[in-house]
């Protein structure tokens, strides 16, 4: 008797299982082309104030609701292909990206990573509104600190690389970070290319958000896009001395090579996830590309205060706007021409310059 009722219970669950659409051990993963990796939403994610997702979801669109255990944001998932996520921000963006790729629902084998955000930009580089594909990630975690009421005089900041003594020196940070990511600079020049000429949008807020800085032509652009590379730390920093750091990190890390562009909290752990995953097959590295978007100025102008504004609305609404207006390019490439891309990865016709 017990027999019998215990294989009533499990063929009952089995059949509420499969009627609320719970996946089966065994079911297909689902082909994944391109991934879009987004880091928050305002409200809704259709109808209201856009933030990173809603550009994307409306734009491609994505209709299709997948729930991703570990994921807290419900993803979005279109049937040529595309996958959208809200990762969060700052650290939980590690934790979501992890859960993605564990996650067996999907084949993210040949898929590409757009990471599609917005910044922070250093107006020497280029103005509120701009998009910039990143050839190199640096992180800004792992860092000692020293108040700068207390540091040495001839120090510029007190910001200084692990196991180091002194600002500005490459120390180092094993077991915390692989510290810079080079990305694929074929697939960087291919996307670059792609989307050098798109004419983004420009309006009198944002003429008067880079009026005042004068003397930086970059910074008094109308916004456009370039390429440049994106600094991620989890804490939010602003100012004219940090600024300064931030260009300084970068080229230490990259040993010249790279130039801060963009400022973020996300970018430094999704590419240390995704180089956890490189050697499971699970993903491909190659296939990785950061696009951030300039919401506002890393510093003030140089005759004004800090505070008491940071963040305007204006720069936000075209950051958001920008990333899918350019990423989204580079996607439906992908998509519209998978029978070329699935196997090999995209050659610049011609490769653009830094």
């Amino acid at each position: 008797m017990r027999l019998w009722i215990s294989r009533m219970v499990c063929a009952l669950a089995l059949a509420v299982g499969l009627a609320g659409g719970v996946a089966r051990a065994d079911a297909k993963p689902l082909p994944v082309k391109v991934v879009i990796v987004t880091t928050f939403e305002i409200g809704a994610d259709t109808g209201d104030v856009a933030g990173e997702f809603q550009p994307w979801v409306e734009g491609w669109p994505l209709k299709r609701e997948i729930r991703i255990p570990g994921v807290r944001h419900v993803a979005r998932y279109s049937d040529d292909g595309v996958l959208a996520i809200v990762s969060d921000m700052r650290g939980r963006a590690r934790e979501s990206v992890a859960a993605l790729i564990q996650s067996r629902q999907f084949d993210l084998s040949k898929a590409y990573w757009i990471v599609s955000g917005i910044a922070g930009v250093d107006p020497a580089v280029a103005s509120v509104g701009s998009a910039a594909w990143a050839d190199y990630v640096v992180d800004a975690d792992p860092i000692y600190e020293v108040d700068e009421h207390e540091i040495p005089a001839d120090w510029p900041y007190g910001l200084y690389s692990n196991d180091t003594d002194r600002p500005n020196v490459k120390g180092k940070a094993e077991g915390s970070s692989a510290m810079v990511w080079k990305l694929d600079t074929g697939l960087v020049d291919w996307a670059y290319g792609l989307t050098r000429d798109i004419k983004l949008p420009d309006s009198p807020a944002l003429q008067g958000l880079r009026g005042g800085y004068k003397g930086e032509p970059q910074g008094q652009r109308p916004p456009f896009v370039l390429r440049g590379d994106a600094l991620g730390t989890v804490r939010f920093w602003h100012g004219a001395n940090r600024t300064l750091w931030a260009r300084d990190w970068v080229k230490l890390w990259t040993d010249g090579a790279g130039t801060f562009t963009m400022t973020d909290c996300e970018d430094q752990g999704i590419l240390d996830v995704l180089d956890v995953y490189a050697d499971s097959g699970r993903i491909d590295r190659r296939r990785v590309l950061v696009l951030r978007t300039a919401s506002n100025y890393s510093r003030p102008p140089l005759d004004q205060p800090t505070f008491p504004r940071v963040f305007h609305d204006e720069g936000a609404g075209a950051a958001f706007d920008a990333t899918f207006r350019v990423g989204g390019v580079v996607a439906r490439e992908l998509v519209a021409h998978w029978d070329r891309y699935s196997g090999t990865l995209p050659v610049a016709a011609a490769a653009g310059s830094r």
